[in-house]
């Protein structure tokens, strides 16, 4: 029989109790083309969203936001790769007071330039076909030798997101707004040293109204989230361990998004300047946005192959991970994309009567599994929606679907892959780290894990709660780098040189 658990251990407990309001929706995990109509825009379908406080040694007054984008990148996905789209509008958001609504907003727009570099043959000069024109190695920002340059720009919003207070983000040496994305990591032979490459495009920036520079980068990395996809949503078809409850079940499985990269937007701000006046806590989330109106241009030739106009439309949307994927229901997956965190309301049956535990209780209720009987689920509220009382609840909280954070809890030495069920204060779902096996964490609090622990529901209410559900795919803070932009360094399309 496939298994999805392994033999349960003592874990920590999850100090305070979460209230019971019950306006919003929960999570379950990350999203890879979770709704119907983003599967036709992968270059805005956002993959992952991770907000934690910097554990790069000298740097815990610093939080760290993580928003990826564009899925499933296959490192040789030549002759174009993977550029942003330069007609869309890509936000994370930051609300610190606790109300639901952005307080501060940071907008990315890019632009591709094509250098149309061009060879002389015979007697002609034509257009190359690449990214790169082959005339040296790829070693510097804007390197001559890309035919391909795409850039950046960032503008910080306070308030609402279209009609708050504009001001752009800098460069700190010499105060320039627009920034180089590098060339994705097409090879050894294109780019010897990508590594070094990459780092040339973190830049220090200046935060308007903040007296201390912050950091910045955008490009492609190793997609840094661990799920056993395949079998996950195959009815759970998780191959089984040498015993239906074997502790060695969490690295029984594999990981189907070990060979692919994404692109990662990433800012590195001093926790003063997102904070607002004594609350610790800031919630965020990601967006992306693309325009109304599209006229195809039968006839492009050397012109754009479609005009965008009209007002922005938000398409994707990323708070909690995959929410999307595996607790909206398929009728509401794109309604959800498309909206804010205060209509969260319109959704609140898929976490007060949630469809996960009973699947799972449908697939394994012959090995005993049994989902929780508390309804409506105030323990899930409490983890996903409003921050758990004591650990990450805003004071003035209203219930609302977003990654939240306690800035002022201390950085862990020692990092645990659980985050907090695991005894780890500092991880999810207080803010979430690249490490946090998000999967495993929640797939054991949705078959009430809190209920063992008292919080939001009693024992009773959880048959199945103290078993350690897994999907199989182990994770890790080894995964990932210990300073900015923590992310690996993306897959290379061809590993010859």
């Amino acid at each position: 029989m496939p298994s999805l658990f392994a033999k349960s251990s003592c874990c920590a407990a999850l100090v305070a109790s979460a209230i019971a309001s019950l306006t919003a929706v929960p999570a379950v995990a990350s999203s890879h083309r979770e709704a119907p109509f983003i599967t036709r825009m992968p270059k805005v379908d956002g993959t992952d969203l991770y907000l934690f406080r910097s554990y790069e040694a000298n740097r815990s007054s610093f939080v760290t936001l993580i928003a990826n984008y564009a899925p499933l990148q296959d490192a040789y996905g030549g002759p174009n790769y993977f550029s942003m789209d330069p007609d869309a509008l890509y936000e994370i958001h930051i609300d610190n007071n606790g109300d639901g609504k952005e307080d501060l907003s940071f907008q990315f727009r890019f632009n591709t330039e094509n250098k149309n570099t061009q060879l002389t043959v015979g007697d002609k000069k034509v257009a190359i076909p690449l990214v790169i024109n082959g005339a040296s190695d790829i070693n510097s920002v804007n390197s001559a030798a890309a035919n391909v340059r795409e850039t950046y720009s960032v503008t910080m919003v306070k308030g609402d997101r279209r009609g708050g207070q504009r001001t752009a983000i800098t460069n700190a040496s010499g105060g320039a707004a627009v920034f180089d994305k590098p060339l994705d990591n097409i090879g050894n032979k294109s780019i010897s040293d990508y590594a070094s490459y990459a780092a040339k495009h973190v830049v220090a920036i200046n935060i308007p109204g903040c007296s201390t520079p912050g950091k910045m980068f955008v490009g492609q990395r190793k997609d840094p989230f661990v799920v056993n996809l395949g079998e996950t949503f195959d009815l759970i078809n998780i191959k089984a361990p040498a015993t239906a409850f074997d502790p060695n079940a969490e690295r029984a499985g594999h990981d189907d998004l070990a060979d692919k990269n994404v692109t990662a937007i990433e800012l590195e701000l001093p926790i003063a300047c997102l904070t607002n006046g004594s609350e610790p806590v800031i919630g965020a989330w990601t967006t992306a946005s693309v325009r109304q109106g599209r006229l195809i241009n039968p006839t492009p030739n050397s012109s754009k192959a479609s005009k965008e106009g009209g007002a922005w439309s938000q398409v994707s949307r990323l708070g909690m991970p995959l929410v999307n994927e595996l607790v909206i229901g398929l009728k509401d997956k794109d309604q959800f994309n498309h909206s804010k965190p205060t209509g969260d309301g319109q959704f609140i049956d898929y976490v007060t009567n949630p469809t996960l535990p009973a699947l799972v209780q449908i697939l394994f209720g012959s090995a005993g599994v049994k989902a929780p009987t508390n309804f409506p689920r105030s323990d899930l509220v409490a983890a996903f929606l409003t921050g758990v009382k004591g650990v990450n609840q805003p004071a003035n909280v209203v219930a609302s679907e977003m990654l939240r954070l306690n800035t002022t809890t201390p950085v862990s030495a020692t990092q645990n892959r659980l985050g907090v069920i695991g005894g780890d204060s500092a991880g999810f779902p207080n803010g979430r780290r690249p490490g946090d096996d998000v999967v495993d964490i929640t797939l054991r609090v949705a078959m009430g894990r809190l209920c063992k622990l008292s919080i939001g529901c009693v024992p009773g209410d959880a048959p199945a709660g103290d078993i350690d559900f897994t999907d199989g795919a182990y994770l890790d803070s080894a995964f990932f780098d210990t300073t900015f932009p923590y992310l690996k360094t993306p897959i290379a399309g061809s590993l010859k040189h």
